[in-house]
């Protein structure tokens, strides 16, 4: 944040002016646009991105503080097109879950139209720890997960590939 002269407190407020900064330039050709953060008179991108719009996809929380912020949770459920929170499938993670659906619904938006990510973390567990996690991800209503091999003290790239091909064929079993 230093480096690009911003302050860490302002990044969820920057975060959201910046969402729609890009879906303007993404969306339409010329865009003007006055914000707390950013201006932009009449300029775009050419060419256009043949995909629009481009989804914007949110992460949140960290192993540091396992509950994110209300203001995060809120911001997801009214700007994310999906979103990947750093918590387990626990009854915790459920409860967040159900909050940022709240929100989502308060937004006037269809909370099934969120797609969420979950985040399974191989180290410290084998493939029925993989497999519940699979499990719970998916009560939670995850279309996707992502495995993460970091932490487990694995050489790279060898010991990662092996891991993530067991996390394959766990997740395959299990399906």
């Amino acid at each position: 944040f230093e480096a690009l002269n911003e302050t860490f407190e302002n990044r969820g407020r920057r975060s959201a002016e910046q969402v729609e900064v890009l879906r303007a330039l993404w969306t339409r050709p010329v865009v003007d646009f006055r914000g707390a953060f950013h201006r932009i008179s009449h300029a775009g991108l050419n060419p256009m991105p043949i995909q629009r719009p481009i989804p914007i996809w949110f992460g949140v929380g960290s192993r540091d503080h396992a509950v994110p912020p209300e203001a995060a949770l809120r911001r997801i459920a009214r700007l994310a097109d999906g979103w990947s929170p750093n918590l387990t499938p626990d009854a915790p993670g459920q409860a967040i879950v159900a909050r940022v659906h709240g929100y989502a619904r308060e937004a006037g938006r269809d909370p099934a139209r969120l797609p969420l990510e979950g985040r399974i973390r191989l180290a410290g567990q084998g493939p029925d720890g993989w497999a519940k996690q699979v499990d719970g991800w998916k009560a939670l209503g995850a279309t996707s997960v992502i495995a993460e091999p970091r932490g487990a003290g694995l050489s790279f790239p060898d010991g990662h590939l092996d891991v993530l091909r067991r996390f394959k064929e766990t997740v395959k079993e299990a399906s």
